[in-house]
């Protein structure tokens, strides 16, 4: 089944045209301000972030081909809302990623290697939110939805800290949360954003609506434009075109600071495409047409930036030093990879209980003697 394409709302933010020519829409000029401010080299370095973490990315997608992960969960497509997204946040905000936020823990300083190891099963976490060199991520959340929730709560403990709402955007803490269009009818997102709502979070429910979940149409899912539940729980809601790193970005640093200054959460749909699988262990060639992928790959996000750029006057020197970095971040994550070891025994029992316990103590003794009588018997 393919979805409807849908009627374009007036609200909807977009500065730059699919062509990459500069086309801001009416709901878009409040931002153009802002936009106007960005220098060429944060211009540029928008469209780096973009084509780097897409050859990291299909570097990942290879690898678990290869069966060095487990599982990947692709970001092809979605380069520019998170990438707009994450540049917008201030360094002392907190951002509460899904599982496909790839360019966004890159930009906040968590090393890439660091998402492998979770996806290839080598821990639990993958990194320590609170080491400042992870520039206040936190880890990556596989259960549908459950990231709104902790992502109110550590804004309900903002307010509650004071540590939002003084009127200073340099000191003001922030959150932002990212989460699907699939995950947006969980009802842990629900009850998040009612909460968000109660206790006036300093908050940025930041939707990527990326027109699939698994293989239920986003147009199955909701007859309404899911911006509009952040509308039903009292919270400014914007549509955003996600393919637009320059929408994304003016409309993510509005939101975020008028969240920290104290006006409560607000909630942004980013509508983009998930243009590979939903992860390495799906098809998508069995739910939806080419036809649909080829109209969406002219939108692709980073052709358009490359668009923009080249109109301004960015020549070839400069996209082949990009493409150079990505090249080489594709081959240090494929050398860095085939290096890890696997886990020691023991590893299990490390962080099962905050203290000693007896019966941890037991069952690791029991393993190692279980496992010591394979050895004795092979002995024999």
């Amino acid at each position: 089944m393919t979805p409807a394409a849908p009627t374009e709302d007036p609200r909807l933010v977009r500065v730059l045209a699919a062509d990459g020519s500069f086309a801001p829409t009416p709901a878009a000029e409040r931002y153009l301000a802002l936009i106007d401010g960005l220098g060429e080299a944060e211009l540029e370095g928008l469209y780096r972030d973009m084509a780097v973490i897409r050859a990291y990315d299909r570097q990942a997608t290879n690898l678990q081909r290869q069966g060095q992960l487990a599982l990947w969960p692709p970001s092809l497509g979605q380069e520019a809302a998170q990438v707009g997204s994450a540049r917008a946040a201030r360094a002392q905000d907190h951002l509460f990623p899904s599982y496909r936020e790839h360019v966004v823990t890159r930009i906040r300083g968590v090393d890439g290697l660091d998402i492998i190891r979770l996806m290839r099963g080598l821990t639990h976490g993958g990194w320590d939110p609170t080491d400042p060199a992870n520039g206040n991520t936190h880890i990556y959340t596989l259960v549908l939805g459950a990231q709104t929730l902790h992502a109110t709560g550590f804004g309900m403990g903002l307010v509650f800290d004071g540590r939002c709402g003084t009127g200073d955007l340099e000191r003001d803490e922030a959150v932002i949360v990212y989460y699907g269009d699939g995950a947006s009818s969980q009802g842990d997102v629900h009850e998040a954003m009612v909460f968000a709502s109660s206790y006036r979070t300093p908050e940025v429910f930041f939707l990527q609506n990326n027109q699939w979940a698994i293989s239920v149409p986003v147009a199955t899912q909701s007859p309404a434009p899911l911006f509009r539940r952040g509308d039903g729980y009292g919270m400014p809601s914007i549509p955003v075109d996600g393919n637009d790193v320059l929408a994304s970005y003016a409309v993510t640093r509005v939101a975020l600071d008028e969240a920290r200054a104290g006006s409560g959460p607000r909630a942004i749909e980013a509508m983009t495409y998930r243009m590979g699988a939903h992860t390495t262990s799906d098809d998508p060639t069995k739910y939806r047409t080419s036809d649909e992928e080829a109209s969406w790959a002219r939108r692709d996000p980073i052709e358009r930036m490359a668009a923009y750029l080249r109109s301004r006057g960015a020549g070839d020197d400069f996209f082949a030093g990009v493409d150079a970095e990505a090249a080489a971040l594709a081959d240090d994550i494929r050398v860095r990879t085939n290096e890890l070891d696997g886990l020691e025994r023991d590893s299990m029992f490390a962080h099962a209980y905050s203290e000693p316990h007896p019966r941890v103590d037991e069952q690791r003794a029991w393993l190692a003697d279980y496992e010591a009588s394979f050895e004795e018997g092979s002995a024999s």
